[in-house]
This record gives C-alpha cells, structure tokens and sequence, in this order.
C-alpha cells in the first residue's frame, strides 16, 4: 500500500528545518525503530538507570525553564528537590594545580552552604569541584557527553560511583552511546539549566567552559569567573568574561551575595524552605526572625507588621530591628510603608 499524502510530505518535512541539512533528515525516520526503543528500556530497567520526562515526576524543574530543555533524561542516582539550589563549576581539562585547588575549595564551601554542585565529569577543574563537594559530604551532579552508562573519560569511572552516592550522573544520549563531539557543546546547556549560577575557573579564549558560561547568561542565570594571572593563557577567559561583566569570584561570598530570590520557594538539605539562596547562611535568631512571615504549609509568604514580628520571634525588639536590617540589606526582606516588612 502506498504511503498517505501527509506521510509523503513528513518524509520531506524535516530538511526544510532550518539547521537541519539532509543527512541529519535521512536518519530521523529511524528514530522511530520502536524495538530499539524497547531495547533501551529493558536496559534501563536492568541497570537502574531512571529515564526523566519533561514536566514529569522527578525532573528538574529550573531545567525545564529554559528554552530548549532535553525531552528525556537518563539518571543515575537520586535527584532530590534540594538540587534546585545548585552552582555550576566548569573550567579548562588542562587545569593549573592552582585552578584545581580553587575549583576544590569552591566546591566544598559551597556545599557546606547546602548547594548542589553541578559539573560536566570531564578532567581537570570538572573533576576538581565534584571531588570538592563529595570531600564536603555534599551533593553534586554530573552531566555526561556520552551515556550515563559509558562513562568518559574512563579514568573517572570510580569518582562517576562516588558522584551516584553523592547526586547522580545525568544525560540526554541513549545510556550506552559513546561521545562524539558535538554533544559536548549540547550538554553544556543542561549543566547551566541545571544551576542558579556558571563559576568558570580557568579557561582558554576558546573553551566550553565559555560556551557554558554564555549559555548561562542567555538563560538568565548569574556568571561568574575566577581571575588568574595576567600573563596565563588558562586565565584569558576568565578576564574577558570578568570584563564583559561576570562578577569576580574570590571567594564563595562573592557568589552567596549576588544571587537573588528564587523562582518559588525550595527545599533546602536539611528540610527547610527558602525563598532565597541568602537564606542558607542566616543564623539561629536572623531564622526565628524570617520564620515570622512564614505562611501556611503551602509556603506562601505574607507581610508582617514589625511588633507581630517580634511576638512571634519571641526576642526583644532591639534584636528584632537589628536583624530585620541585616535581612534587608541582604535582599531576603523589604520594608513596606506603615512599620511593615514582607520577603522579597
């Protein structure tokens, strides 16, 4: 039987997309081989690996903010709701011992903070900053340019393990493919979607970790670079970056500082719901003190005026106002006309 006239004009549709030359045309009706499919799924099934739908259970939701969020993505591990308060660290494969040792502490302070740690598993600074947050007990994802199942470069097959304990490894290729060079670029977009922020240490003129950072910025996350010395190759893109405006790391105040309040309210690792990343680094009284705005289980936040404020925190008013000034200044509340202040 021959083939429908909306079929005939399927088999032609995909070369008139732009971008889409007729190789990669020809090869899109395959796609559709439903037994491979099913061999793809009895894999997954057999190795736990989790397969992660768009707007489904258990994907991550900031990813699915940006433009082009993968459809499908293939896990190994746990994604918890506490990895939505994530950093990405990414830099040059040819790290200095000097980057490496500043993508290490970066990691571990942050995840001390109660970020997530987001890298690509690749050598060098990659290596560095999950080897950081693991050092710390923290959380860290990876996102491979190859299957989730065919580890690269195979030399982190053991830290890819200690990654899963700590977080999980991430991809959008079939679990068993091997890298090719295109995807590397691709993933880089997932590692930025995945974060509130790109800290790039170490990087040529020419490097991923620019693509990474550029990326960041057109999906409205902060960025952020590590400075070097003038005269290193590896520190050039850090520079340009700074100079294009990415704020200046020196350390992991200089990242804590600049990110603002959230999309809606996130579970933290210890339980808590924050508004904002700021509020991972409050005190005991700056938490009594904020969790007076607090609203119902739902997490809404309402306005307060300042003497329920100070009922409900049970400390003296002195503490109260000294407090909500701090707060203020770090951009987790704002005064409202008439002694009243709200979370921002």
């Amino acid at each position: 039987m021959s083939a429908s006239p909306a079929c005939r004009a399927w088999d032609h549709a995909p070369a008139a997309v732009p971008g889409v030359g007729r190789r990669i045309a020809n090869t899109i009706p395959s796609m559709a081989d439903t037994a491979a499919a099913d061999e793809v799924l009895a894999l997954c099934r057999d190795r736990g690996v989790e397969m992660l739908v768009e707007g489904g259970a258990g994907y991550p939701p900031l990813l699915g903010r940006i433009s082009d969020p993968p459809g499908l993505l293939f896990a190994r591990g746990s994604i918890k709701p506490c990895d939505a308060l994530a950093i990405a660290i990414v830099g040059s494969r040819h790290a200095t011992a000097y980057g490496r040792r500043i993508a290490w502490q970066l990691a571990g302070g942050l995840a001390r903070a109660g970020y997530t740690i987001v890298s690509g598993l690749a050598r060098g600074i990659d290596a560095a900053a999950h080897r950081g947050a693991i050092d710390a007990c923290g959380r860290t994802l990876a996102v491979l340019g190859s299957g989730v199942l065919n580890i690269y470069p195979p030399e982190h097959a053991d830290l890819a393990l200690e990654v899963m304990a700590h977080g999980a490894l991430l991809g959008e290729a079939p679990p068993l493919a091997f890298p090719q060079p295109g995807c590397f670029p691709q993933r880089n977009r997932i590692v930025s979607g995945l974060s509130l922020g790109v800290i790039v240490v170490e990087a040529a003129e020419r490097s991923g970790a620019l693509i990474t950072a550029r990326l960041a910025g057109e999906q409205g996350r902060e960025v952020f670079a590590v400075p070097g010395p003038i005269d290193a190759r590896l520190s050039r893109g850090c520079h340009q970056l700074i100079r294009d405006g990415a704020r200046l790391v020196q350390g992991i105040d200089d990242v804590l500082d600049e990110l603002g309040p959230l999309c809606e309210a996130t579970p933290a690792a210890d339980g808590r719901r924050v508004h904002a990343p700021a509020e991972l680094r409050l005190d005991d009284i700056e938490r009594r003190v904020l969790a007076a705005f607090d609203g119902e289980a739902d997490g809404a936040t309402r306005a307060a005026a300042i003497d329920d404020v100070v009922a409900a925190s049970g400390l003296a008013t002195s503490q109260v106002l000294a407090t909500l000034g701090v707060l203020e200044m770090r951009r987790i509340l704002r005064r409202l006309p008439g002694n009243r202040v709200e979370r921002m």
